[in-house]
């Protein structure tokens, strides 16, 4: 999609509050982000429904789909329509014959009472599943961990303007950074880079992933299903996550500031880090 496109799409609304700042009431002009219930309905099901921005939402249906390994590639979904209704907006994604009976026989596995939450064993299991295992990667130095970091801001259209979006980038050696995603919420914008990977076929191993939020399980989850080796992130990673990133092979970077970062995982990628 061509930056015009997703311009027009500004997933951001203008409000004017009442602020009271150094001891005077005013009235100021504000941007902030638009956020609906998105609905995932597969095959006339619906399977899952979140809060998101409006923007970019093709990217989000492959991402999503995607890293639910709901389908393997892009190719496995036939038709994404996008229906704006009165309490949101329903992703009406229809699937080959394949992967819809595959669907339709998860959710009979899974099935329990409603209200439930996390579903029994295979709910949880499902919940902490083992991810996906990459590969070998590209190798950076130092300097190309802090140019990836310093790339994303200028990239950060809504959230530059609004000040409460979050940011996933992938950022090329060669190429700096080639997509960035935004969204209100962290799990959406790597959804939504994924998906866009994926259509745009961009080679995601060749790249590193950037994020601007903390680092969870579900966070590394979606970056190794992209098969991104390295990521990137401004916050600190849970444990959870490191041990994630440790058993996917994924070199996990955090706590990147201007003048620095960490390296929790796979230092070896890391140009004179590997002090093992």
């Amino acid at each position: 999609m061509r930056q015009s496109d997703r311009e027009e799409q500004r997933p951001l609304v203008g409000v004017t509050p009442t602020g009271w700042h150094e001891a005077r009431v005013s009235r100021r002009a504000r941007t902030i982000p638009d956020e609906v219930a998105v609905a995932f309905t597969y095959n006339q099901s619906t399977h899952a429904v979140m809060m998101a921005s409006p923007a970019d939402l093709e990217d989000l249906a492959v991402g999503f789909s995607l890293n639910e390994a709901i389908v393997e590639h892009p190719g496995q979904i036939e038709e994404i329509r996008v229906a704006v209704l009165e309490d949101g907006i329903d992703l009406r994604i229809r699937l080959d014959a394949d992967r819809a009976a595959g669907l339709i026989e998860r959710r009979r596995h899974v099935a329990g009472p409603s209200g439930c939450g996390l579903c029994g064993i295979d709910s949880l299991a499902g919940a902490m599943r083992p991810p996906k295992t990459v590969g070998a990667g590209l190798r950076l130095t130092p300097d190309q961990v802090l140019a990836a970091l310093d790339a994303l801001g200028p990239h950060q259209i809504w959230g530059r303007e609004s000040r409460a979006m979050h940011a996933a980038g992938w950022w090329h050696p060669d190429r700096g950074m080639a997509l960035v995603r935004e969204d209100v919420g962290r799990h959406n914008a790597l959804d939504k880079l994924a998906g866009a990977l994926a259509l745009g076929g961009l080679p995601a191993s060749e790249g590193v992933a950037v994020i601007t939020s903390r680092v969870s399980i579900e966070m590394v989850q979606k970056v190794a299903m992209a098969g991104i080796t390295v990521m990137i992130a401004v916050s600190a990673p849970t444990a959870l996550a490191i041990r994630t990133a440790e058993a996917a092979g994924i070199t996990l970077v955090a706590v990147a500031r201007a003048d620095g970062f960490e390296v929790f995982t796979g230092a070896r990628r890391i140009a004179g880090l590997d002090l093992s």
